[in-house]
């Protein structure tokens, strides 16, 4: 099995962070915290069919790369979407609906709007946003489960299939000629003119209080996974995008541990605006049409937010080739109980194979014998 590893000494870029503050403690509370998690936590494991995802433990692969531990967290499972976005869109949603019947004097919660007890009110509000799949059916998803009505933005690289998959939850899905930067503005303006809501996972000046709910919401795939793993983790290896899932995943474990592990933020290289952004020490948007198998991770702008947790306690940052992508998905394919992964799912996973295989690199994340990835 060892040899299954040998073909991912494959091409990647790596920077290190030189705004990292390491060993600060953390003090971004006014965007992501553990009592914004609670809030969340209280919310969506009231939904119906929650339940925590699994978290694998690859032994094997431990072995074979020369460290403790691998903990894999599968999202497959998560509601009906699939996807660890399920948690961000529709908790904005439901949020973004809670505070809407507080403004007229109602007090409700997600069970009330599940049950439909308000949606006289909801049904009058719509949301969109831009996606590149996940998110938008999350935001889709939600609108369908809360009451409200919802309209999308793909760009033109969306396939067929990401495009049935949010319409099914009754949303109106609108393609642009554009590229995923090009589909943010555009439901923005539509929003303006119409008297949308955009319900967005990246944030931008003037626009900061629903990606924050989108971000908080993803804490809750983390505090599962850390009462799964039942031991610290020295390395945890994230998909970029904007920023919102790995600020999350960071920000909840920098102010829950004593010890916080080293993080190390992963891309494509032709959508690199994280790493960009690490290497210039200020954000960084990247242009072009951002083509990639990780579709997911297509994005080109970074999210503010984000990106001020992402500077404070990321010191990695890596990019890396589509080529490794089919490589890591089939490793999980194959294992005994085959493991389903999307190609931005793999993303963080493919950048530590990648860094086992590297000497100089495994060497500076500080990889060892003792490392629980």
């Amino acid at each position: 099995m060892a040899n299954s590893y040998s073909d991912f000494s494959l091409s990647f870029s790596h920077v290190v962070n030189p705004k990292v503050e390491s060993g600060s403690h953390y003090k971004h509370q006014d965007i992501l915290s553990l009592e914004g998690f609670e809030l969340a936590n209280k919310e969506i494991t009231s939904w119906n069919n929650y339940k925590p995802t699994p978290l694998h433990s690859f032994d094997d692969m431990a072995s074979e790369t020369g460290v403790s531990s691998i903990f894999y967290k599968d999202e497959n499972s998560r509601f009906t979407l699939k996807s660890f976005k399920a948690l961000g869109g529709a908790y904005a949603v439901a949020n973004f609906l809670i505070k809407q019947l507080k403004e007229v004097g109602i007090n409700a919660n997600s069970s009330d709007l599940i049950n439909g007890t308000y949606r006289d009110q909801t049904s009058k509000l719509t949301v969109c946003c831009a996606t590149d799949g996940n998110h938008g059916r999350s935001v889709a998803w939600g609108a369908q489960q809360f009451g409200c009505n919802c309209e999308i933005y793909i760009h033109r690289n969306v396939s067929p299939g990401r495009e049935k998959a949010i319409a099914k939850y009754g949303a109106v899905v609108n393609r642009i000629k554009g590229n995923y930067d090009d589909s943010v503005r555009i439901a923005a303006d539509v929003a303006d003119s119409n008297g949308y809501t955009v319900v967005s996972d990246t944030s931008y000046e003037g626009y900061t209080d629903i990606p924050k709910d989108v971000m908080q919401g993803y804490t809750v795939m983390v505090d599962e996974a850390m009462k799964q793993m039942n031991d610290m983790p020295t390395h945890v290896f994230l998909q970029g995008g904007v920023g919102g899932f790995p600020s999350a995943v960071v920000s909840f474990l920098q102010e829950s541990l004593e010890c916080p592990p080293i993080f190390i933020v992963v891309e494509p290289v032709n959508a690199d605006c994280l790493f960009q952004s690490a290497l210039n020490g200020e954000p960084t948007a990247v242009h072009g049409d951002l083509d990639t198998i990780m579709a997911g991770l297509a994005c080109g702008e970074v999210s503010v937010l984000a990106w001020t947790i992402l500077e404070s306690h990321v010191p990695h940052f890596m990019s890396i080739t589509d080529e490794s992508i089919p490589k890591a998905m089939q490793l999980l394919a194959n294992r005994k109980t085959p493991i389903v992964a999307g190609e931005s799912a793999i993303t963080g996973l493919a950048g530590f194979l990648i860094a086992s295989n590297d000497a100089n690199l495994k060497s500076k994340l500080m990889i060892n014998e003792n490392s629980k990835v």
